[in-house]
């Protein structure tokens, strides 16, 4: 059991033994993590391993069935911490008959009362996005790459002190995707607490520290280069493979 009374200054995100079902289904089973503040956190596994049911409580949009989940020491859901988080989900919610700077500017009438500040904002993280010639055009009009990165575009809008990326790059080109994450270094640098999804392996070479899901359960804990080096292979898929394997074997390894 993680003490928050010893971690809540150092700790952008942590999650202490937590559970969580669907009717008879196992979704996560005993997780506890301690994620630092100002770095990047990546959560790496396939589909279906408990990565988004994790974020969302992360986020306070669900609650654990057992456990307990805290950001900048504050236990959520917490409605003052909630302002102070940014949540991308997987799916776009998107507003398909407004252009993109409407929605934009919708979303961010919730966070910045100031029209003119308010507009200063959209401009700037629609160009983040590339989406600067595209704001006068309708979401309908929109690919699945562009309603992602306007989705990335209002999660930055209120600049929040944490960040909570749910697969973040899925359809987005190599050339953007690259300067995303060198923008999510940036806040990073700038004390932003930034987690992010994945199950794509070359992605976790950006994060400062990961850690590795399947079917509900963590695999490890660490850096690249200690996740590597404990599964004495040479890529992080290979450390995956070797991992799942254990764990399989009913002897899987937690490091921290």
């Amino acid at each position: 059991m993680i003490n928050n009374s010893s971690t809540s200054s150092t700790s952008g995100i942590t999650i202490e033994s937590v559970k969580k079902s669907f009717g008879r289904k196992t979704i996560l089973s005993d997780i506890s993590l301690n994620i630092g503040r100002g770095m990047i956190y990546g959560l790496l596994g396939p589909s279906g391993c408990g990565k988004s049911t994790l974020v969302k409580m992360i986020a306070g949009i669900s609650n654990p069935d057992c456990g307990r989940i805290t950001i900048l020491g504050k236990e959520m859901p917490d409605f003052s911490c909630m302002q102070q988080v940014g949540y991308m989900a997987q799916s776009a919610a998107l507003y398909p008959t407004l252009s993109a700077y409407e929605n934009l500017d919708f979303f961010g009438s919730l966070y910045i009362p100031s029209r003119s500040l308010r507009k200063e904002r959209i401009h700037e993280v629609a160009s983040l996005v590339n989406l600067t010639a595209d704001l006068k055009k309708p979401i309908s009009a929109f690919s699945g790459g562009m309603k992602q990165r306007l989705s990335l575009a209002i999660t930055l809008l209120p600049k929040p002190a944490v960040l909570l990326l749910d697969e973040p790059t899925v359809g987005i080109d190599p050339l953007l995707r690259q300067a995303i994450w060198k923008q999510l270094r940036l806040l990073r640098d700038e004390g932003v607490t930034i987690l992010v999804t994945t199950h794509v392996m070359d992605e976790v070479n950006q994060c400062d520290e990961l850690t590795m899901l399947r079917e509900g359960s963590i695999l490890i804990s660490g850096s690249v280069k200690s996740i590597i080096i404990a599964a004495g292979t040479t890529t992080m898929e290979e450390a995956f493979v070797h991992f799942s394997e254990k764990q399989e074997n009913g002897g899987y390894s937690y490091a921290n």
